[in-house]
């Protein structure tokens, strides 16, 4: 390993024509690091009595721990003994380890980033495209990001109960195995995943898998003493570990998978010291040292298992799970690493550039006879708190921001599903724009001619104190209200029909213009109207989907406001269902209607006013828009942690449940099946006249679907489809809204109904709402939904990058 000055100063040649003062420099540059070294390794002395409480405590044997920390080793110690039995040996530097599930993030995962970067797998692609024998029994829509992750519902491990030897019939046994729940539908930690991730290296680069490893990833990283199937030579310098009969175990796999498959396994049975991990962790730091790029690394780093789940793993990597004990307290977010059954670790955080790397053989403690088992599990979280104590390890807001653009949306839309409902008190734009005495109207004053002003709004434009937007803004000095434009359902937000007139609003007198209708240009407001105006105000209550048409309304004010050369003011209210989720296939760039104004997902996790941001600058409208900011809102806010009232933004959205529902469920609504229009509870229940209830419960209820139970149910609807037929179906029941995919349960809907009722669910007519022809080709083919979800994910990231740049909270 390079001495640590080295590692700082760079390689430098000293010539014999180098000045005197030249090496002074160097000289005292060593020495300045030296005397920094050395106060962090006195500093970090407070690990020792942690880990010598471990040992006295009978939990490990010994350890050795090495911590780097902005591109230096500054902590590298020993503790304890390597051995107990059947002498007592001492634990050194030196030391090697059994690795056991280190290999999978050193080796395994490492060799499947390699082999993605030279185009020779996607991630979303099934693992039968490269490893056909793997599709029996149930497992043809696994993919490769769902291994990685441990998403794929695959047991823990394969069989030991039976006699077996051999690699090749381990990867037979991995491939006729039937997973224990749905694919995609939990966190499942198997050793499987990994066992077959080797598998499909050997199969696409030709190599065994230590061969590979050595030749791709060791070598090039200059770590000698790190390997699969140790020589005898080294076998007195590794800290044994037990077998099944809790003797001792010395040179040998500790995993008896690993073991059977003959030492080398996409799971376990690596060996390596401190000091080559350490290299490895350095690496990792430093961009890859040609072994990764920065850019495949951050991208193996950040969470990528499926975006409703409250576990962060990386590819390979752990990042905030039930395993990632050796994270420590204290870590900032953006950092991973792993563990290993035999008592290893490795924790990584990039913000900080520092490492912790703990490795004991804990296992050892079961060889001794009348000895507990022995476990290294609080050892790690005291270590790695300790560390990031000690360091005083924060990064820096900059380093915060690159971070968060590197882990992706996916961490923010996980930590919101942590966060604890709040009792807030929220001010709505309209509200701010009063208390601010209507400053972003620029009203004139000392009896000036009154500003010319149109308010776009329907009956969920009110203040704090219940008035309309309306008659507020009648009443506003220096401001002459001239003209009112209803969206759909009217101003009052009662009429579900397309032949909605204009009238005259009975309190005020001013004219209002529908721009809803039939026909492309009734969706317009008149031209001839605006030109007379200074200024609109819009004052509507959204739902947070994409194709609620609100959006498309406000989308057009901008042109027309544009055109007519006037400003657009967008009073701001809550996204009901937070601003913390952005989950669906992104609508298809040619698919503009007036249910997909803009390429968004179906539920974006947008204000209208960020939303109108976004619309100006990304398809460049152009106009003078101005948004009056909410006070009081987060973005991981539900409506009812606002204090705000419950206004039904259309007719059949008639409470928080339904609103929460129906980013999903109203996927389906363009198709032949009733979402609950003309029931109680608009798309709470789902059905048809030929849809059998109860298959369709245990169907559904048998995908495990995350969040959300079906009760079979029966209903007549009063009007919409289905309507006065009785139609069986389904209540959808929401046990946790936070971790509800719902254009995802969508899906499930459609792909349920397509496979139980092919011939009589029209599924063709999904199209329009959906929006996305990738996603709905493949419904059609039968793909599992939560395959079609994963291929829609680059899309979504792609569009959350987008999105960033129009956030106001």
């Amino acid at each position: 390993m390079a001495h640590p000055l080295r590692a700082a100063l760079g390689e430098y040649r000293v010539t014999t024509t180098v000045r005197v003062k030249c090496a002074t420099f160097v000289f005292l540059a060593c020495g300045a690091i030296a005397l920094a070294q050395q106060s962090l390794d006195s500093r970090l002395s407070v690990l020792d009595p942690i880990i010598n409480d471990a040992i006295a405590r009978k939990q490990i044997p010994g350890a050795v721990v090495i911590v780097g920390h902005n591109g230096q080793v500054v902590y590298r110690r020993a503790y304890g003994s390597r051995a107990l039995v059947p002498r007592r040996e001492p634990m050194l530097l030196d030391t090697m380890f059994d690795c056991a599930s280190l290999t999978k993030v050193v080796v395994t995962t490492t060799a499947i980033m390699q082999l993605w970067e030279q185009g020779k797998l996607r991630m979303a692609d099934p693992v039968a495209k490269y490893l056909p024998e793997f599709a029996r029994n149930g497992k043809q829509d696994i993919t490769v990001r769902e291994l990685l992750v441990h998403f794929s519902g695959l047991p823990e491990d394969l069989d030991l109960t039976k006699k077996w030897e051999g690699k090749d019939t381990a990867y037979r046994m991995a491939f006729e195995l039937a997973p224990e729940r749905p694919p995609g539908s939990g966190l499942l930690y198997s050793d499987v995943n990994f066992i077959v991730l080797g598998a499909l290296v050997e199969t696409l680069s030709g190599e065994a898998l230590d061969e590979y490893a050595t030749r791709h990833i060791f070598t090039p990283l200059g770590i000698s003493e790190t390997r699969f199937l140790p020589p005898a030579a080294w076998f007195p310098r590794i800290a044994p570990t037990e077998d099944e009969n809790h003797r001792p175990l010395e040179g040998v796999v500790h995993d008896p998978t690993a073991r059977r498959m003959g030492g080398v396994a996409g799971h376990a049975g690596m060996f390596s010291t401190g000091d080559d991990l350490a290299v490895f962790a350095q690496a990792l730091l430093d961009g890859g040292r040609g072994v990764l790029t920065s850019p495949t690394i951050a991208k193996m780093t950040a969470p990528q298992q499926p975006p409703a789940s409250t576990s962060l793993r990386g590819f390979g990597w752990d990042i905030d799970s039930p395993f990632s004990t050796n994270r420590g307290e204290m870590l900032p977010v953006g950092s991973f690493g792993h563990t290993g059954f035999t008592g290893t670790s490795l924790w990584i955080d990039p913000s900080t550039k520092t490492y912790i790397v703990l490795l004991t053989n804990a296992v050892h403690m079961d060889a001794v006879p009348g000895q507990e088992n022995g476990s290294a599990v609080s050892l790690r979280t005291k270590v790695a708190t300790a560390v990031a104590a000690t360091l005083a390890l924060d990064p820096s807001e900059a380093e915060k921001m690159r971070l968060a653009s590197i882990t992706g949306y996916n961490e923010m839309q996980t930590a919101a599903r942590k966060l604890a409902l709040r009792n807030a008190t929220v001010k709505t734009g309209i509200d701010v724009l009063e208390e601010s005495h209507f400053a972003a109207l620029h009203p004139s004053r000392d009896g000036r001619k009154p500003r010319a002003v149109g308010v776009l709004t329907n009956h969920t434009g009110v203040d704090s104190e219940g008035r309309r937007t309306i008659d507020v803004l009648a009443h506003a000095p220096g401001i002459s209200l001239e003209a009112i434009f209803s969206p759909e359902h009217g101003v009052t937000g009662t009429l579900d029909t397309t032949a909605i007139k204009n009238e005259k609003d009975a309190a005020t007198g001013v004219s209002v213009y529908s721009v809803y209708g039939g026909s492309d240009a009734a969706r317009h407001a008149p031209f001839d109207i605006l030109r007379r105006l200074d200024a609109v105000v819009v004052d509507l209550a959204d739902a947070g989907a994409r194709f609620y048409t609100y959006e498309t309304t406000v989308g057009y004010f901008l042109e027309a406001a544009s055109k007519a050369g006037l400003e657009l003011i967008v009073l701001d209210r809550p996204d009901p269902v937070t601003g913390s989720f952005v989950q669906g296939p992104v609508s298809d760039a040619d698919h503009e209607s007036f249910t997909d104004y803009f390429p968004e997902p179906p539920r974006q996790g947008m204000t209208l006013g960020e939303l109108a941001k976004m619309f100006n600058a990304e398809r460049h409208i152009g106009a003078h828009l101005a948004v009056v900011e909410m006070q009081g809102w987060q973005r991981g806010d539900w409506f009812d942690s606002t204090g705000l009232p419950w206004v039904n933004p259309s007719p059949n959205l008639r409470s928080l449940n339904e609103a929460t529902l129906y980013t999903g469920v109203a996927l389906i609504e363009g198709t032949n099946v009733s979402v609950g229009r003309g029931t109680d509870t608009p798309f709470e229940v789902v059905g048809a006249p030929w849809v059998k209830g109860r298959e369709l419960a245990a169907y559904l209820n048998g995908r495990a679907i995350p969040s959300i139970r079906f009760v079979p149910v029966s209903f007549t609807p009063s009007s919409g489809t289905a309507m006065g037929e009785h139609c069986e179906g389904v209540n959808i029941i929401v046990l946790d809204r936070n971790s509800l995919d719902a254009p995802e349960l969508g899906i499930e809907l459609a792909s349920a109904l397509h496979k139980l009722y092919p011939t009589d669910f029209k599924i063709d007519r999904m199209l329009d709402l959906l929006a996305n022809k990738a996603a709905f080709e493949a419904l059609l083919t039968g793909q599992d939904p939560r395959r079609i979800a994963q291929d829609w994910e680059d899309g979504l990231q792609r569009f959350v990058q987008v999105r960033s740049k129009y956030l106001l909270y």
